[in-house]
């Protein structure tokens, strides 16, 4: 590393230091105030708004956004918006989460007059304790620092990262209070991973119907081997007449029959197959099924009912490309 690059990396560690420091000092002057917050929060009847103007606008969006995918249903609104008519939005169900470094701010104290007549509770994340908007809240949380990262003490930086933090300290422990589960996080995150993991169960991966390989117990090595090939996944179902899954064939079955000679092409599937071989259900999560196919080191599995009828096959490709 060169000289100027050194230099640099403790340039930004300094900084990451100096604001991790704040958010430290912060975290020890949490007083009651936080649990009132939060009790406000969640005997809200109506709306959660988060409102703040520039950067701190920013982070409102960010803090609404977190609320809402941790089970509590959170709106921005912009404050010089909110003067031009969207204030109409409020109502005195609602709890408006308002940010200002200073409380000073001039486009969210205009609306505070508005706000207090319509009798709309306020919570104010300020390091200004006795700015306006902290006298006419009703919650304040002191998000406070000593002095901005930026070498001026001007550009917001340590100051956002404050309200960043504590939006996020309110939204998780709102999430604990209401018991939000992992699965009701997947539900509002469909298209993440998690979501995938939590909410994709087998039968909306599966093979079906056609393409499921299958054959009857009686059936000759040579149909049985046609089966297995003409599907494509190494594998044949073996059922007996009433169409219950009786056994299982592999390629690898095939090549230890190779490897061992005789003839076998004169038996039938009944005398090669494996018997009882490991399944799952149609609605068994598909993250569990792949645990299944890991634990027993196997590439695919056949899905049967409740009567064990085979009714799909479940490939690991399917799952991995999922990013399972």
């Amino acid at each position: 590393m060169t000289d100027e690059r050194a230099k640099t990396v403790l340039e930004g560690r300094k900084i990451l230091m100096q604001e991790a420091d704040a958010l430290g000092r912060i975290a020890e002057r949490l007083d009651e105030s936080f649990a009132e917050a939060v009790e406000l929060l969640m005997a809200c009847k109506g709306k959660i708004i988060i409102s703040g103007m520039g950067k701190s606008g920013i982070v409102g969006q960010k803090i609404a956004a977190t609320l809402s995918s941790t089970g509590t249903t959170a709106i921005f609104l912009h404050p010089a918006e909110a003067a031009h008519g969207d204030l109409g939005v409020v109502s005195n169900n609602d709890v408006i989460i308002c940010l200002s470094k200073s409380g000073m701010t001039e486009e969210l104290n205009f609306i505070i007059p508005a706000l207090r007549q319509r009798e709309t509770t306020i919570i104010a994340f300020t390091g200004n304790q006795r700015s306006y908007l902290a006298r006419n809240a009703n919650v304040v949380l002191d998000v406070g620092v000593a002095q901005e990262a930026c070498p001026y003490d001007l550009a917001p930086t340590t100051s956002t990262t404050a309200m960043l933090a504590m939006g996020d300290a309110l939204a998780i422990c709102l999430m604990k209070e209401k018991k939000f589960t992992d699965l009701e996080f997947a539900l509002t995150h469909p298209k993440g991973s998690l979501g995938r993991q939590l909410t994709m169960r087998v039968e909306d991966l599966m093979a079906r119907e056609e393409s499921l390989p299958l054959v009857h117990e009686e059936a000759s090595m040579a149909d049985l081997i046609l089966e297995m090939t003409s599907k494509r996944y190494g594998v044949s179902g073996v059922i007996d007449r009433d169409g219950r899954l009786v056994g299982i064939f592999t390629d690898g079955d095939l090549r230890r029959l190779v490897q061992k000679g005789g003839d076998f092409l004169g038996m039938t599937a009944r005398e090669v197959m494996t018997a009882n071989p490991k399944t799952v259900t149609p609605d068994l999560l598909a993250k569990h099924c792949l645990e299944i196919l890991e634990s027993y080191r196997i590439t695919q599995l056949l899905v049967c009912d409740s009567d064990n009828h085979p009714v799909g096959l479940i490939h690991i490709h399917d799952l991995v490309s999922l990013g399972l």
